[in-house]
């Protein structure tokens, strides 16, 4: 196994926090830092557009202080999430923006881009992509990627249904760079399985929703350390791409999450409008089968 530079003697356990939609923002992401874990957010989140500097400015502030003040435990390094799909027409312009600040990680979903990742190495950055199968995690070391996320069966979000204990055996047979495993990891002993079967870091998600700083309502918080892996409902309706999804968030919107229609992949969209915004599902909570062993509203830290 490979641990990139980048993270030696800055992490306190090997974890990654996913990118979540409209949940993680600044707040969330220095607070992880902080913690001894990497923190990263999608770029998507910052709206409008110029938002995105802004949150960087802070970010990169806030943790050369906290260096500064603690030099024995340093923060973690930030990561930035790219939507690379065909519609995200924002792209090219939050690229640039990683660039003039030197973003230090991106991670990249839905599609490989080989030219992305040769400008992201060009000043310094590593990318780590985010797979479901074999074919795409090829895909994408073919194209330049450093490091695989691993999206597997009980990931919150977009999430695939390969077993974790198949999915990194697999992938170790021809790849040694780093892994990160995602899938149903919700506390320490899960972070200590993950090791076990061969991965480099947890990759980890909905246990973040309940903390105070992260931005979801407090309907949602609650739902995430209420509810159990019975209320999770596996759809490509919301977004055209397969996700877990929480059961009585889709009840509250008024549908029957027994007989959800399938979504037409080809018109799915990450685009933006003139002002930033994009039609969201915020109101449909995506969540892991973890759910009920987090504790609600504590400290990311």
């Amino acid at each position: 196994m490979s641990m990139p530079a980048l993270f030696k003697g800055r992490l306190s356990i090997p974890v990654i926090g996913a990118p979540l939609f409209i949940i993680s923002v600044p707040d969330l992401v220095i607070a992880q830092c902080k913690a001894g874990i990497v923190g990263s957010f999608p770029a998507l989140n910052a709206r409008p557009p110029a938002l995105l500097e802004e949150w960087l400015v802070r970010i990169k502030q806030e943790l050369a202080a906290h260096a500064k003040a603690h030099p024995e435990a340093p923060s973690a390094p930030f990561a930035v999430n790219q939507i690379v799909h065909r519609s995200n027409n924002r792209l090219e312009q939050d690229l640039a923006v990683c660039e003039k600040h030197k973003v230090p990680m991106m991670i990249t979903s839905l599609g490989a881009r080989e030219e992305l990742n040769q400008a992201a190495h060009g000043w310094g950055c590593i990318v780590f992509h985010d797979v479901i199968n074999q074919k795409f995690a090829h895909k994408a070391i073919e194209k330049g990627a450093d490091g695989l996320i691993l999206v597997s069966a009980g990931a919150g979000g977009h999430a695939g249904e390969i077993s974790p204990f198949a999915f990194v055996a697999e992938t170790r047979q021809w790849f040694d760079g780093p892994i990160a495993l995602s899938g149903a990891i919700g506390h320490g002993r899960a972070i200590r399985a993950a090791r076990l079967l061969g991965a480099d870091f947890a990759y980890i998600g909905s246990a973040f929703i309940a903390t105070l700083e992260a931005n979801a309502v407090e309907g949602y918080k609650q739902m995430i350390t209420t509810s159990t892996a019975e209320d999770i409902v596996y759809s490509n309706l919301f977004t055209g791409v397969h996700g877990n999804y929480l059961k009585p968030s889709i009840v509250a919107a008024g549908m029957d999450p027994e007989n959800l229609p399938e979504s037409d992949a080809s018109k799915m969209s990450f685009g933006t409008d003139a002002s930033g915004e994009r039609a969201s599902v915020a109101s449909i909570s995506s969540s892991q089968p973890t759910i009920g062993t987090v504790g609600q509203n504590t400290n990311a830290t």
